[in-house]
């Protein structure tokens, strides 16, 4: 018998584990109690006091000699993100004033002071957004065309040993997901980690929330096959589920209480999501770093969407592989040590997560209050101002993930990302915060702030025009001068696609992508679709901030993991509200001011049109007919890792 693991087979385990006073008893290890207790927060008006004193009393003269320490010389890393850093917040001041100064000779000398101001000062700030972007994609293309000597590689490690005294537990946290998708993926890591003769040093832990009628049952029976497959292969690796059965804080509650109970067991926990699947060889690499560098915190992997056959899935999957990875490396460039955590596929030192990370409610009431929603970010930050590094790793292949099949599914999981994005926004002020990581809090409170500020910016806009065209105010631009704000806006726009595609021949890699034809082509289609998509997803997102800064309710639900389609009475129902207002708008244009219509067209169509672009895009034969005739091909299709073939085979 197993004596480290005495619950390796259930009849093993009905003699090892008396104790049946708990549901998990015979299918957890035992409880090593742990603490993980949260700081409370000070608040953002406080901690805004707070620093203004600190400032104060640093200008005072002091009324004693104080001692000056000398200050710890900065890593090379350092002085290389401080460098980038300045380098980021140029291109962006000079593309922002380039920006204006066109927009500014596009207006009219209106009579309206105050609408030209307000219009001025959102294309100023929408300017700045676009150009930060733009700015990061950048800096990827440059990591793609040139690398980058200071980040964290995984090829610099491979000699390094796991270590014999310190384990390392895969936790997976789930909460009503398909029972098949989840067991699949895991077996396939648990036999891709396996054979990487290293299989000894991990256990891995199915944490459960779920609470539908039969779920829990049909996990309980997907571990228990599982753990007989495992066994009949030899594999050492320990798979362990536990069922919550006080599910409070939703996923980072759940992790918190894996941490609490078991995580003085362990050195690192990987976290995974319901439909994460991760190679061996990765899982590895993640330690092997977490061992070469111990002032990590967090080691974030760059995953890559794969799984789905929609025709949306799959163009969301290219995207992230041609320009999204632009980006992913740019924030590399340019955070180094101080990035940032996507609340999965990633490796964590559990001792300082549990004594620095742990996290309190914000206090207040409405929907920016209570337990925090979007934990990843916060528990990051928190990581850093405990002086723990965190780094993302971009060059770990065997990291994977799944899309949302379709947009409604993606809509439904953006409701829940916005709610938490402009809670985070709260805690920018908190002592200690790393400014990086209060930039991000803001970065991500624009992710979808700016849905709303470009509805806000287009209506001025119009409004404007209105009044002018009635008081006979002439719109004195030129044609040239029109053009050269619209060609200077969608470069900023589409440039990155355009970088994304050149990074991929300039590297060679364009037969992975079913050829240079395939994959410009490909990029085109993936723009027309994204161009459609971007009102309705404007939309919704302004709907989305309404909702949580007006403090409805939100109810938390994962969004669908398995393709289904889309029925058309189920998109009109879903989109009938949006698709009658834009019936109402487009009438009110004509009949107000016919000559606006055209330039209202590319946002007006899509919105008229939601419902059936999402039916339409939700096809799992039209995605698979594409993909046949070699549309959107990612490297992961056209040759597949052993260890997708082996989830997709499972599942």
């Amino acid at each position: 018998m197993d004596t480290r693991h005495p619950a390796r087979v259930n009849t093993v385990a009905s003699t090892a584990w008396p104790d049946e006073r708990h549901p998990n008893a015979l299918t957890a290890p035992p409880v090593a109690r742990g603490s993980m207790t949260p700081r409370p927060w000070l608040g953002f008006w406080n901690s805004i006091g707070v620093a203004l004193i600190g400032t104060l009393h640093r200008w005072l003269p002091p009324r004693q000699a104080r001692q000056h320490h000398p200050a710890e010389p900065l890593a090379p890393w350092q002085q290389a993100a401080r460098g980038r850093r300045a380098v980021l917040g140029l291109i962006t001041l000079v593309s922002v004033l380039l920006s204006a100064g066109l927009f500014l000779r596009t207006q009219p000398q209106s009579s309206h002071a105050w609408l030209e101001a307000a219009h001025m000062a959102l294309f100023v700030l929408l300017s700045t957004w676009i150009v930060t972007g733009f700015a990061t994609a950048l800096m990827g293309f440059w990591v793609q065309v040139r690398g980058d000597r200071h980040s964290l590689r995984a090829a610099d490690v491979k000699d390094v040993p796991l270590p014999d005294d310190g384990r390392t537990a895969i936790i997976m946290p789930i909460c009503n997901e398909d029972v098949d998708t989840v067991f699949a993926g895991l077996r396939a890591t648990c036999e891709s980690l396996m054979a990487t003769g290293k299989g000894r040093h991990f256990d891995v832990f199915v944490l459960s929330d779920s609470y539908q009628p039969g779920k829990a049952e049909a996990e309980r029976e997907a571990w228990e096959r599982l753990r007989g497959v495992l066994a009949a292969q030899g594999t050492p690796v320990e798979v362990y589920y536990r069922l919550r059965q006080r599910r409070t804080h939703r996923k980072a509650g759940n992790v918190a209480d894996f941490c609490r109970r078991w995580g003085r067991n362990y050195r690192y926990m990987v976290v995974l999501d319901a439909d994460s699947v991760m190679s061996g060889r990765c899982l590895v690499s993640l330690v092997q770093l977490m061992e070469a560098h111990p002032d990590a915190g967090i080691i974030q992997t760059a995953t890559q969407a794969i799984g789905h056959a929609t025709l949306h899935a799959r163009a969301q999957q290219f995207a992230a592989r041609v320009t999204g990875r632009l980006f992913t490396l740019g924030m590399q460039f340019w955070q180094l040590g101080e990035s940032h955590y996507w609340g999965h596929n990633a490796i964590i030192r559990i001792e300082p997560f549990m004594r620095h990370c742990a996290l309190a409610p914000i206090r207040g009431r409405g929907g920016l209050a209570g337990s925090i929603m979007s934990h990843d970010f916060v528990e990051a930050a928190l990581m850093r101002r405990a002086g723990y590094k965190v780094w993302l790793v971009s060059d770990l292949q065997g990291s994977y993930e799944q899309q949302p099949p379709d947009l409604i599914s993606e809509l439904q999981r953006d409701r829940r990302w916005c709610q938490g994005n402009l809670q985070n926004a709260r805690l920018m002020a908190e002592p200690g915060i790393h400014r990086v990581h209060r930039f991000m809090f803001g970065v991500g409170a624009m992710s979808y702030l700016s849905a709303p500020l470009w509805l806000l910016f287009m209506a001025l806009g119009t409004t404007m025009l209105v009044l002018d065209s009635a008081s006979g105010t002439d719109w004195h631009a030129s044609l040239a001068e029109r053009a050269s704000l619209w060609a200077w806006t969608l470069s900023l726009l589409f440039l990155p696609r355009v970088l994304g595609v050149i990074a991929v021949f300039l590297r060679r890699e364009q037969r992975a992508f079913g050829g240079g034809l395939n994959l410009a082509r490909s990029a085109l289609a993936e723009s027309v679709m994204a161009l459609l998509l971007a009102p309705i997803r404007m939309v919704a997102h302004s709907l989305f901030v309404v909702v949580a800064l007006t403090g409805l309710r939100l109810e938390w639900k994962s969004p669908p993991r398995e393709a289904a389609g889309v029925a058309w009475r189920d998109a009109v129902a879903h989109y009938a509200p949006v698709m009658l207002g834009t019936a109402a708008v487009a009438s009110t244009l004509a009949m107000t001011m016919p000559s606006a219509l055209p330039w209202a067209y590319p946002v007006l169509l899509p919105l008229l049109l939601a419902a059936p672009l999402t039916v339409g895009m939700a096809s799992v034969a039209l995605g698979r007919q594409m993909r046949a005739q070699g549309w959107l091909l990612i490297p992961e299709e056209s040759w597949s890792p052993a260890v997708l073939r082996r989830a997709w085979k499972y599942a």
